[in-house]
């Protein structure tokens, strides 16, 4: 039988990775209601680091072997650059592992390191998966070639040295532009949305939606203040946070937040959970710290919003809790539609703010009486290629979704970025909601 240490370096940390996944199924369950909230925030925390890392080691090492190991038995290796090189490369996925680390320490009001590690951590995702498509083109070719004409051995070299190279040329290149498109403020996409039993005298009331602006690693002041004058500028009427606002303790961020404070639409601004704020293990000093800015979280609960023109003229807002609250077993919190949308009824038009989009189609399966439902979360994928993961485990992945004769779902490729500061194939977006009366 072979003992743990005769396992390759991948299979030991493919066997790390296990049994800190296991670790964290054990915390999420049986110990989530025995450990004290700051504990088990940390361990949490500390979790997904070191399995994320474990995960991580497998592909640093084909990393290190194609854009190390290879040139060093060619004749690259007596070249002046190669030890730079080496150094460049291994800082480079340092970077990248340190980047889980971060929520544990060090976050502030303004980011600074993060930006680096974070980046790494972006470029790295791309690398990898040129590298896996470039060796599987490749192994494709090899194949399909059969034993025909055997190349030589100084080919051969050429041949497996242009693969790290090609790889690693895209990966600047996507890397900059990633970098340059998060790095604009985000797009103001205006949207109709005919609302059924919406009164008349409601008709073009404006609501702003926001979603997964995550404050913490790589987003602070400076980013929300501009979102902030952004929203301002759109005078709308009600302003929405459909969760993931942050990725740290309030207190710690808490001078991070106060461009909140500056939201001022006439009928209200509201706040829902994400997954995120549940990761925090922070959501009651959350609460508390929202209101004192006159933000309104709904918690499994429901808002009449009236129209200004008639009082008798009103339509149903209600949120509910992010269901990553009920894995976590996070006391008190957890998906409660029925809570939620109390005296809700089907008369007048109901308006749901549910962060996930699975947490949208529960709804709907629930109460297809439901006009229209906000969610974000997919982040329109934020980065290549990352795109096909969000789309094929989310039901709706981001934009205008109609569902049925009178429901529109929507989901926000989200204001901001979660920590990689990079977008690519997708854009951070403010979405203006224009409600039309039928």
């Amino acid at each position: 039988m072979i003992s743990f240490k005769q396992l390759p370096l991948e299979a030991k940390a493919a066997v790390v990775a296990g049994l800190v996944f296991f670790s964290m199924m054990l915390s999420r369950s049986y110990l989530a209601e025995q450990l004290e909230l700051r504990t088990r925030r940390w361990l949490l925390r500390l979790q997904m680091a070191l399995f994320a890392n474990a995960l991580m080691l497998i592909g640093s090492l084909h990393v290190w072997r194609s854009t190390v190991t290879t040139f060093s038995r060619s004749s690259a290796a007596n070249s002046f650059c190669f030890i730079p090189w080496k150094i460049a490369v291994f800082m480079f996925l340092a970077l990248a592992h340190s980047s889980f680390f971060t929520l544990l320490f060090l976050v502030a009001e303004e980011p600074y390191f993060f930006l680096a590690a974070y980046t790494c951590l972006g470029a790295y995702i791309i690398l990898i998966f040129f590298l896996f498509t470039l060796g599987s083109v490749e192994q494709a070719y090899k194949f399909l070639a059969g034993r025909g004409a055997k190349a030589g051995a100084g080919n051969k070299n050429s041949r497996t040295a242009m693969k790290p190279v090609l790889a690693v040329m895209l990966t600047v290149v996507l890397t900059i532009v990633g970098l340059l498109n998060a790095s604009r403020p985000p797009t103001v996409n205006s949207v109709e949305v005919p609302v059924h039993k919406l009164p008349s005298s409601m008709n073009n009331l404006k609501v702003v939606l926001l979603s997964d602006i995550h404050l913490g690693p790589t987003v602070g002041k400076t980013k929300l203040a501009m979102i902030v004058r952004m929203v301002k500028a759109l005078k709308p009427d009600i302003t929405v946070i459909v969760g993931d606002l942050t990725d740290s303790e309030a207190e710690v961020i808490r001078p991070a937040v106060e461009p909140l404070g500056e939201l001022n639409s006439p009928l209200g601004t509201y706040f829902v959970t994400g997954n995120h704020e549940y990761y925090t293990s922070d959501v009651s000093n959350w609460f508390e710290l929202l209101k004192s800015f006159n933000i309104r979280p709904l918690h499994n609960e429901n808002v009449k919003i009236v129209s200004p023109k008639s009082t008798d003229d009103w339509f149903c807002l209600a949120g509910v809790d992010d269901i990553e609250a009920d894995v976590l077993r996070y006391s008190g919190h957890g998906m409660d539609l029925k809570k939620a949308l109390r005296d809700c009824s089907s008369e007048h038009a109901i308006v749901l703010l549910a962060h996930q989009p699975v947490a949208a189609k529960w709804a709907l399966q629930e109460r297809p009486d439901i006009n229209l439902i906000l969610s974000g979360h997919t982040h329109g994928g934020q980065i290549f290629p990352l795109h096909a993961g969000a789309y094929f485990l989310n039901p709706f992945f981001v934009g205008l979704y109609k569902v049925g004769q009178n429901t529109f779902v929507y989901v926000s490729p989200g204001t901001m970025y979660f920590g990689i500061p990079m977008r690519l194939g997708s854009r951070a977006e403010i979405t203006e909601i224009i409600l039309r009366s039928p």
